[in-house]
């Protein structure tokens, strides 16, 4: 019996740590990477479908299409254009409390607050006047000053693009998780 609440125990510490590294992915830019974790607790289907994504490479070699000083920069659209998404279906709201704050990421959508697909925005300052009208599901913990470093346009000429953008394991520290939006 003290054999099989070991195991038993075991399994589920594992399971817990393998659960907590889902909570992040990579994305490398053309001007460096940038590691998100990801809020399964306040947006689990918008976390659901990034991270889907991500795990397939659809956002391998997308443009940031929308890039405005001292408000966010734009991708997730494989057209480049800001009008594609994904071919699953759109996903309804998950508005929630988290403030969109530096660095906090969101979901686009056009003015139907259940069309977010496949787009995603990063906010490069305060933009607190979007809480509750998008849903937030995660926010950058390293890398934001190479997300400050993407070029600005509707669209930029020669935009910057995602290189690869995929889960990744928790980072390797026993503090907590340094998180530009608490800033």
């Amino acid at each position: 019996m003290r054999i099989l609440l070991i195991a038993l125990w075991s399994f589920l510490i594992m399971s817990t740590a393998a659960k907590a590294q889902d909570n992040f992915l990579v994305m490398e830019t053309t001007k460096g990477d940038v590691v998100i974790q990801t809020m399964p607790d306040v947006a689990p289907q918008h976390v659901e479908r990034i991270t889907t994504l991500a795990s397939e490479g659809f956002y391998d070699g997308v443009v940031f299409h929308r890039v405005i000083d001292g408000f966010m920069a734009q991708t997730g659209d494989p057209t480049g254009t800001g009008m594609g998404g994904s071919e699953l279906p759109d996903l309804p709201a998950e508005f929630n409390d988290t403030n969109f704050g530096r660095g906090v990421i969101g979901m686009a959508r056009t003015s139907d607050p259940d069309s977010a697909n496949s787009q995603f925005f990063i906010c490069f300052d305060d933009c607190s006047f979007l809480n509750n009208q998008y849903t937030v599901w995660g926010t950058v913990i390293e890398g934001m000053e190479n997300v400050d470093e993407i070029k600005r346009g509707e669209p930029p000429v020669n935009p910057d693009k995602i290189i690869s953008f995929r889960p990744k394991a928790a980072p390797a520290t026993n503090d907590a998780p340094h998180t530009e939006a608490a800033e």
